[in-house]
């Protein structure tokens, strides 16, 4: 079966999922491709890897796009997500409004699972709300750092720690077995990234490619995207 190949943020990989079927029926093609930390992604696209569409945060896109990696008038946003805090589904929610709730939600936990601190987006951002909480050092040792936000959040449902807590991308946390999102983060450590899909200059199936941008950007999708946790 033809294939349409996808480099793409772990954000948008429920929203693809659940797209797969209606794209086949629209197309005859299926869907194919990786899901990790929006740096790495990039990087393998400048680094030849065969790929259809790219689904980045948009400024990423941007620059690609300058980069002649991806062709311009083909890029459209999908949708915005926020990064958010996750627990295991048995243990309690909790709620952070400011943010000394956050630093103390984050000391009292034996676990912090996240992804990539240096390639991801929700990464990147949690190393800088713990340098900015002050809490860095001491809660370095508790970081359990992953490749991406879906494998950290698999791991957190699966961990035998006491007291775990998981902080990335809400879509990830709601495509999630065994974990529930537990809240937003607060006032001045929030992060709210837009998604944005393009197709790239060295595609294969250009055509079938900008259809799936057009399906994942889609008003037809909004509710999908909402419920997968992206926000308008």
């Amino acid at each position: 079966m033809d294939t349409v190949n996808i480099l793409s943020g772990g954000a948008a990989q429920g929203l693809v999922r659940g797209l797969a079927e209606a794209f086949k029926a629209q197309t005859g093609f299926a869907i194919d491709g990786e899901f990790s930390a929006v740096g790495a992604m990039a990087d393998k696209l400048r680094a030849g890897a065969p790929a259809d569409l790219v689904i980045l945060t948009q400024a990423l896109v941007a620059k690609l796009a300058e980069e002649k990696l991806v062709t311009l008038s083909s890029i459209a946003d999908v949708g915005r997500v926020e990064t958010a805090l996750a627990v295991r589904r048995r243990d309690p929610r909790v709620t952070v409004k400011t943010d000394a709730d956050l630093r103390e939600v984050l000391r009292a936990a034996d676990a912090i699972f996240v992804p990539d601190i240096k390639a991801s987006t929700a990464g990147r951002h949690v190393a800088k709300v713990l340098d900015q909480l002050g809490i860095a050092y001491e809660v370095a040792s508790r970081l359990k750092i992953f490749s991406d936000g879906a494998t950290a959040m698999g791991e957190l449902a699966a961990s035998t720690a006491q007291r775990p807590i998981g902080c990335t991308q809400a879509t990830e946390i709601i495509a999630t077995d065994g974990i529930t999102l537990s809240g937003s983060l607060p006032p001045g450590c929030e992060l709210v990234t837009m998604y944005t899909a393009g197709v790239t200059t060295r595609a294969s199936h250009p055509a079938e490619a900008a259809a799936l941008v057009a399906l994942l950007a889609g008003a037809a999708q909004r509710e999908l995207r909402q419920r997968v946790g992206f926000a308008g």
